[in-house]
């Protein structure tokens, strides 16, 4: 019956895309794909769905074949999708004409049945190969197509969708998992990826048998150092058959990179990078085959005056789309869907706006240079978020020793000047819940171990911590060895020792920090994310008490710290947090933190 469906559904997509050229004749039959990847839900932009929707309308009217394509995490990331759980970014997605998409781990961040409900609200189809029902450990059929295909007048395009295994620690490992925590869904990878290149070999060689011209990977793995092995070109190096891959996830601005397969044959790759930068181009041509790919990014136009006192001045007076590929002389906009948007926005604006504080510091997560730093050193933003969940349950009169916070929850680029609920969104945009549990002194141990293993490697790590009531220490030349099983999840201590050392905690009665007893218990405050479902593949906290949960959401908790500086004024050392315990490590002035977190050899 699967079988069945899924050849209807090629039929009826092959003849929506075919439709056009029975009836258009003049224009070019080169097959040209647009793509999408990492929106994140920033819609808010000069490049935004209702622009997409209208370059599609504009290049239909010089090509046959258009399609349009997005390789996932579209509905997660600001509070425009978090407010819904996704809904209107789908609605904005299926306005814009999108063919076709593939799962991104963030599909994932609103639960299964929120990851569901999106597949289900799409008028597009989602595909995955490696996505799976799983049952006692037993692999059964998959939750998606693993490929459509397209037939464009005598050519055929199949898309054939592959979702990163680390969906399970960056998104929740328990939404993957039944009430009694047995894993009821799967996604393919194996600790040396074959299991996850085996699956997509079989998915391009049931494509192949059915004759298709042309073979493209809609996938969203990446091409992080963390993500190995199941990176998008360790894909291509171990399958053949592929002529294109489509990428997602590490937010890298790839344009057409050519790598080899298995057989020696070149896949071009391709990745826009993030929040709507750019949009991708493809041109297959329907004469030789060869792929062709460009980038349609925005222009600024500006003009420069005089001013009264004779001093030149450079404004923006508007916008150009920029591609060798689109040669479309105007800026096109889709009226029906920038209505969607417009409304959207100014709705969630209206809601979250309100303003709750200011600040004349810079919050921030990245390096002058633009190098995102929250998830490899400690930053003043990190530091905040963690001095919020320990005020939050301070205040409440909890005994709260320390509190943790991913680096992978804190998403906001520079924040300064008036800060609203939507900023706090920005700097939260997850919606996961804080939590207090009692926890031991090997199990922070652990978890600070877990969270630094790839310091000093170059690879990010979403689960690095920033923290407050402790500070800790990370020697680099220790070896990461940290035990993992083979979806990602912390499974034991170093095997080679501990680079994380002298951890130092609070003594809010005496004022001063106190070295770590890994036999005391401690009060441990974090979000649900962390604590209680496993992501980032926290799992040393299995047997934690739990003391207090789901509390309060993660924006909220930032704008109620916020709302407790006096006058909502945040200063580098004036928080409520400073002034009830002086002995704390608080200083936000640096982008670096207040030196909480030292990465320094031992010696």
């Amino acid at each position: 019956m699967r079988k069945v469906l899924s050849f209807v559904l090629v039929l009826m997509l092959a003849l929506t895309v075919m439709a056009p050229a029975a009836i258009m004749e003049g224009k070019s039959d080169d097959i040209v794909i647009l793509h999408t990847n990492d929106v994140h839900t920033y819609i808010d932009g000069e490049l935004s769905y209702d622009v997409i929707a209208g370059v599609k309308a504009e290049l239909e009217k010089m090509y046959n074949y258009v399609i349009l394509a997005d390789a996932g995490d579209a509905v997660q990331g600001t509070a425009f999708g978090s407010m819904d759980k996704g809904a209107t970014i789908v609605k904005l997605m299926n306005a814009a004409g999108y063919d076709i998409a593939t799962l991104g781990n963030h599909e994932f961040d609103y639960d299964m049945d929120g990851a569901l409900n999106v597949i289900e609200w799409a008028e597009y189809p989602y595909v995955s190969c490696n996505f799976y029902h799983e049952e006692n450990f037993v692999r059964n059929e998959n939750v998606l197509d693993s490929f459509v295909t397209f037939v464009c007048g005598d050519m055929s395009v199949a898309f054939i969708g592959i979702t990163t295994p680390e969906s399970f620690t960056k998104s929740t490992p328990a939404y993957f998992q039944d009430d009694n925590g047995n894993y009821i869904y799967g996604i393919s990878g194996g600790e040396d990826g074959s299991k996850l290149y085996a699956d997509v070999q079989a998915a391009i060689d049931e494509v192949k048998a059915l004759g298709v011209d042309k073979v493209i990977a809609l996938g969203h793995l990446g091409d992080d150092k963390a993500s190995q092995p199941w990176t998008s070109e360790e894909v291509i190096a171990n399958t053949c058959g592929l002529d294109a891959f489509i990428d997602g996830h590490s937010h890298s601005t790839v344009l057409g990179k050519e790598v080899l397969d298995k057989d020696g044959h070149t896949v071009i790759l391709n990745q826009t990078g993030e929040y709507f930068g750019k949009i991708g181009m493809m041109v297959i041509d329907s004469e030789t085959g060869a792929i062709s790919s460009d980038f349609i990014t925005v222009n600024e136009l500006t003009e420069t005056t005089t001013d009264a006192e004779g001093k030149e001045v450079t404004n923006v007076v508007g916008y150009e789309l920029a591609s060798t590929l689109y040669t479309g002389d105007k800026w096109p906009v889709n009226e029906e869907v920038k209505a969607i948007k417009d409304a959207w926005i100014n709705e969630i604006n209206t809601k979250l706006g309100e303003v709750i504080g200011s600040t004349a510091l810079t919050f921030d997560n990245y390096a002058a240079d633009g190098t995102r730093l929250v998830r490899s050193q400690e930053t003043n933003t990190g530091d905040l978020a963690a001095d919020a969940l320990y005020w939050l349950f301070d205040e409440m009169g909890l005994d709260v020793d320390v509190a943790i916070m991913n680096g992978g929850g804190v998403r906001n680029k520079a924040v300064t000047g008036d800060i609203s609920y939507l900023v706090a969104k920005q700097i939260h945009t997850f919606g996961n819940v804080a939590c207090l549990q009692t926890i031991t002194g090997q199990q922070l141990l652990d978890a600070l171990e877990w969270g630094a293993r790839f310091v000093g490697s170059g690879k990010e790590n979403g689960g690095f911590l920033h923290v407050s009531g402790i500070t800790y220490q990370i020697d680099t030349t220790y070896p990461e060895s940290v035990v993992a099983d083979d979806k990602g999840v912390w499974v034991s201590g170093p095997t080679a020792g501990y680079r994380v050392h002298d951890v130092m905690v609070f003594n809010k009665e005496t004022g001063a920090y106190e070295a770590l007893d890994l036999a005391a218990s401690y009060n441990l405050a974090g979000y649900n994310y962390t604590l209680r479902d496993l992501g980032d593949g926290f799992a040393m906290f299995d047997g934690a008490i739990n003391v207090l949960d789901y509390v309060a959401e993660d924006y909220m908790v930032v704008s109620n710290y916020i709302s407790d500086f006096e006058g909502g004024v945040v200063e580098a050392t004036n928080s409520p947090l400073l002034a009830k315990y002086p002995g704390m490590l608080l200083d936000y002035s640096n982008v670096n933190g207040s030196g909480r977190i030292v990465v320094a050899p031992l010696n």
